[in-house]
């Protein structure tokens, strides 16, 4: 059991990563079955999480289905051994009965399609309280960068001098929400984006912003981060 209480209507930064930070989606197969898991047990209503492998396809048709909704999904980043969303709770409990339902669903996939068996998340997922403006949009920013050291590894030390690079980069990685921040349709039933949005003139306002990024900015959250 969680010892601190995660209220309704607020909004909460959560992440975690694979036991001894081994990697949790391994390929292609794995990611999209993880984006159909985030999309179809956000639901207060039991679901089957059926089927071990499914595609962009599957959660569209997934959307026709009415669902109650546990959390908005503001943000939210894939990697190899870690994920990280933005989250607001939207009933009592909402948050902890996602992410159990997530993990719990997702690992037995996991383990019967890699032949494993086993804890596969490392103990209770973390949850920092966002309690401003000015962390929610760097939070934001730093969820939809995360991407970048696979291609840059230290990047946040060293910097990146070609930034044209990092904005291909970023224009190709499929398995966060940043695309359709900036207006490029790729698993947008998956999030709700109106209320971030909501603080930038319009997708390219976001675009910018999120590719200003300075280290001090960056800074500003690395107490909270898994890397």
């Amino acid at each position: 059991m969680r010892k601190e209480v995660l209220a309704t209507n607020e909004l909460y930064h959560v992440y975690n990563r694979g036991v001894e930070k081994r990697k949790v989606f391994l390929d292609q197969k794995d990611l999209f079955r993880a984006l159909h898991s985030i999309f179809e047990l956000n639901n207060a209503e039991l679901v089957a999480n059926s089927g071990y492998h499914c595609s962009n396809k599957d959660i569209a048709e997934s959307e026709r289905k009415p669902r109650k909704l546990l959390v908005e999904i503001i943000a939210f980043c894939l990697m190899p051994n870690h994920f990280h969303f933005l989250l607001r709770q939207l009933r009592d409990n909402g948050i902890s009965l996602f992410m159990q339902k997530f993990g719990t669903g997702y690992a037995q996939y996991f383990n019967k399609k890699h032949d494993r068996s086993g804890t596969l998340f490392e103990g209770r997922f973390r949850a920092i309280h966002v309690t401003d403006d000015e962390y929610l949009l760097h939070l934001s920013r730093y969820i939809h960068l995360n991407p970048v050291e696979l291609a840059f590894p230290g990047w946040k030390e060293k910097g990146i001098e070609n930034t044209q690079k990092l904005e291909t980069f970023l224009n190709t990685y499929r398995w966060s929400s940043y695309l359709d921040y900036i207006g490029t349709k790729n698993f947008p039933s998956v999030t709700q984006r109106e209320f971030l949005l909501g603080y930038f003139k319009n997708p390219r306002e976001y675009k910018k912003f999120v590719l200003s990024w300075t280290k001090q900015d960056l800074s500003r959250i690395a107490d909270y981060t898994l890397e």
